[in-house]
């Protein structure tokens, strides 16, 4: 069987002549792959072919694998399986509901990175190579989870992606600034020679009826906002408009503090100033596990003209352990405080669309925030198929936070200013640089 299986697979090597060109590094020692771009380049149909003539000529333990996995449905085994079939090897792998073996002792495994800790995923350990479809959805945590663990001599791994934001993990970690001994190429449906027929009418379709998403479907280009994100158009106003550059602050104007309190989820804290119809806001915090007078000494330290502490209507809820309110120990560390009165979300939403046109924000303290802002959408009905509420998510206390800036922001004082000139003087341009 060895021998027969030999002479079959030098045939069938005679595949690689198959692969885009730009994907031939795939047969080539680098600790990570990566091929990112639109639909209909053969990023996924390289990647599987390629692991499959590789776990046939040796073997392998591959781990395959996505941010979240609910079945092996949802994983690349049925594309595996598809081309096991096409490239003839049906007789040497045999596929399982749950796994692929071959009879070198090559074996394919299938598993979700959402539901891992550093414990739980220490059975990968042996596994030569990772392949991870879907990578623009990997979240930091499950990248530093996953890197140390593929830790095999001349382990690989290997990242698919069809990028989303240019802000995703992913995308930061390895297209904008890949680590050292890594094959990274950007491949377009134009670049691959067996783009199918089929695809060619969708593409043109897309091209005429969604030119902007055009862009990141079909050319790879990752996008500003995300599909559906609720400030999308202001957000992107805000960008074309050069007003996320450096706002530093001014010890002319108050500073100003809103918060969206929590523990295990997270706390966010805006730090803003107010000057004429303007807001600007110059820094951003945002952690979980930390208690009020951790959050006031990283305040102190940045040593602010302060002004008051925005705190949500929850704030008045006095703590069953400590028998004081929010807004009392903050009141206790000789801050100013303001409880802002229960709102409508829907109302606070459209006065947030109402801020952004007088909104300018530091690019380097508030990047946090701002994919917040980027990323905050409504739920879908599954039902309906029709949007609802915001999502409560990750994203959603620094855009909880955002409603409440907007909500309060006309109430901001500087009232230890002379306001003498100062309108003009900032206009002209001494409060920022871009």
């Amino acid at each position: 069987m060895a021998v027969q299986f030999n002479t079959q697979l030098r045939c069938h090597l005679e595949t690689i002549a198959r692969f885009p060109p730009k994907l031939k590094g795939l047969f080539s020692p680098y600790r990570y792959k990566v091929a990112y771009g639109g639909r209909g380049s053969g990023k996924s149909w390289s990647f599987a072919r390629a692991l499959i003539i590789q776990a046939a000529e040796q073997p392998l333990r591959v781990l395959c694998c996505r941010e979240v996995q609910k079945s092996i449905k949802t994983s690349v085994h049925t594309l595996l399986s598809d081309q096991i079939q096409e490239l003839g090897f049906g007789y040497f792998f045999t596929i399982t509901e749950t796994s692929i073996k071959g009879l070198n002792g090559s074996e394919f495994f299938f598993a979700g990175l959402a539901q891992h800790t550093v414990e739980s995923i220490k059975s990968f350990e042996s596994c030569n190579r990772c392949w991870i479809e879907e990578g623009q959805t990997v979240s930091k945590k499950s990248w530093d989870i996953l890197i140390p663990t593929i830790r095999a001599p001349d382990s690989e791994i290997w990242v698919s992606l069809n990028p989303d934001l240019d802000t995703d993990e992913t995308y930061k970690r390895f297209v904008l600034d890949p680590p050292p001994n890594s094959f990274v190429v950007k491949i377009n449906y134009d670049e691959n020679p067996w783009f199918p027929a089929v695809l060619e009418q969708e593409r043109l379709h897309c091209q005429n009826v969604d030119p902007k998403g055009y862009e990141n479907i079909w050319l790879g280009k990752p996008k500003t906002v995300v599909d559906g994100a609720i400030y999308a158009d202001e957000y992107q106003t805000m960008l074309d408009e050069h007003r996320i550059s450096i706002v530093k602050h001014d010890p002319m104007l108050k500073a100003h503090c809103v918060f969206d309190l929590g523990w295990n989820d997270s706390m966010a804290i805006i730090v803003a100033q107010r000057s004429g119809s303007e807001c600007r806001i110059i820094h951003y915090i945002e952690e979980s596990h930390q208690t009020l007078d951790w959050y006031s000494a990283e305040l102190r330290k940045l040593n602010f003209n302060w002004g008051k502490m925005y705190l949500p209507h929850d704030a008045v809820t006095k703590d069953y352990k400590t028998g004081k309110s929010a807004a009392e120990i903050m009141t206790a560390m000789s801050w100013e405080v303001e409880v802002i009165p229960v709102g409508d979300v829907e109302h606070g939403i459209r006065l947030g669309r109402m801020l952004f046109p007088r909104l300018w924000m530091d690019k380097g303290s508030t990047g946090r925030l701002q994919e917040c802002l980027k990323r905050y959408r409504r739920g879908i009905n599954a039902t309906t198929n029709q949007p609802g509420g915001p999502l409560h998510d990750e994203y959603s206390h620094g855009a909880d936070a955002f409603r409440y800036l907007a909500t309060c922001v006309d109430t901001m004082r500087n009232d230890n200013i002379k306001k003498k000139n100062y309108d003009k003087d900032i206009r002209a341009g001494n409060w920022m640089s871009y």
